[in-house]
């Protein structure tokens, strides 16, 4: 209650661009941060600015902020505190510079809560939409530790690799999707506009077609008909059912385990996941952080919910101190390659460098998957398109190829 009560008081500020005179008479300009115009001149007042000229700073509107965004910042931000450039001067050129408007002014909101006094994992804290709890906790530790660059640098390096994974299944999905959508749209145009006109031509035959062109006329009647249903439904359907997924707990669950279990591509999905709930644990843990307190980033990280609810199990049992090795093997999610490495890294005191090594195993077995899986999807996707796209062709040509054979 406390809590929301702060940030429900917490008031709005601005960026206030100014001009004016100090107490030599010098003529300066600067920028400063106020909920108001007038707090804002009250402020420089006490500082002994006499202002000329002030006025709210406008941004441009900017796009969306994506992951590529904050994994590019957390790189830039990583290299510049290796150089020895201090935090704030880094934010501010790092903002400054940003092609979106939309992350220049995340970071200067962020540098403004550095410069009153907050922690830099506090100021991540803030913005939760942006920066999850592993990266709060990693930055959290490398503060307390005193080696912030270092954990920096082995966030981006994390972040880096979860991007490339994301990205290369996405590529993967890319091109059948695409071509689905291709063929979806044409068999429409086809349905709406080819052969109804097929259709008047049939009718000057004055003789009995074929069953498949009768089939394949009375679906374009349909869709003629009721091409205000056919159309709209389908889409409005798949954008529910997209929006269902990313906003609802159950819908997550269902069909994260219903991925799971697809032929094929269920694999890709069990092995990406192990290979993001290794890696990350393996980040938490060579950051330092206790075990325990690492599970509690690792399961929102693995990015399936099956196994942020067995993630959350495991947590429980370490807590009581079952071994890793034990909790890990009881839920039955993980092969029995990353229990044996996980057991070998709690007896020699190396589990860092296991955990490290189980994912890179599984983000090779990754590139693997999706290699493989790309090769299988190009022959049944044209398997699938000549069935469907030829199969309307034959069927509008064969009362013609029928008349032909009578003639």
């Amino acid at each position: 209650m406390a809590t929301k009560s702060k940030a429900a008081n917490r008031v709005k500020e601005y960026t206030f661009i100014w001009e004016g005179k100090n107490r030599e008479g010098k003529r300066v300009n600067g920028e400063t941060h106020a909920s108001t115009e007038t707090v804002a001149q009250s402020t420089l007042r006490r500082q002994g600015i006499t202002v000329s000229k002030i006025k709210k700073q406008r941004y441009q509107t900017g796009k969306k902020i994506t992951e590529k965004d904050i994994t590019m910042f957390t790189r830039q931000l990583a290299t510049m505190m290796k150089a020895g450039v201090p935090l704030l001067q880094a934010f501010d050129i790092v903002g400054r510079g940003h092609a979106n408007p939309s992350v220049g002014r995340l970071l200067l909101d962020i540098k403004s809560e550095v410069e009153t006094g907050n922690s830099l994992s506090t100021a991540f804290r803030k913005y939760p939409l942006y920066f999850d709890a592993l990266f709060c906790n990693l930055v959290q530790a490398g503060e307390q530790g005193g080696i912030l660059d270092a954990l920096l640098e082995r966030l981006a390096e994390y972040k880096e690799k979860m991007l490339a994974i994301k990205s290369k299944i996405k590529a993967a999905l890319f091109y059948p999707i695409a071509i689905i959508a291709v063929a979806v749209v044409v068999t429409v145009v086809i349905m709406l506009f080819v052969i109804p006109a097929f259709k008047e031509i049939f009718t000057d035959f004055g003789a009995e077609l074929p069953l498949p062109t009768q089939i394949v006329i009375g679906i374009s009647d349909f869709f003629v008909e009721y091409w205000w249903i056919v159309i709209p439904v389908p889409v409005a359907a798949i954008w529910f059912f997209l929006y269902t997924w990313k906003r609802s707990e159950t819908m997550q669950m269902v069909m994260d385990r219903y991925l799971l279990r697809v032929p094929v591509f269920g694999d890709l999905v069990r092995k990406s996941t192990i290979a993001r709930w290794n890696r990350t644990l393996a980040t938490m843990f060579a950051a330092g952080v206790p075990l325990v307190e690492s599970l509690d980033s690792v399961g929102g990280a693995s990015g399936n919910y099956v196994y942020k609810v067995a993630t959350h199990r495991i947590r429980n049992d370490v807590s009581t101190g079952m071994s890793l090795t034990s909790s890990v093997q009881s839920t039955n999610l993980f092969p029995n390659m990353v229990t044996q490495m996980i057991s070998i890294g709690e007896e020699s005191g190396a589990l860092e460098d296991m955990l490290g090594k189980i994912a890179d195993f599984y983000e090779d077995e990754v590139d693997d998957a999706i290699a493989a899986l790309s090769s299988l999807m190009e022959p049944m996707i044209m398997v699938v398109l000549g069935v469907v796209i030829g199969g309307l062709v034959v069927a509008m040509y064969m009362p013609i190829f029928k008349l032909g054979a009578v003639v």
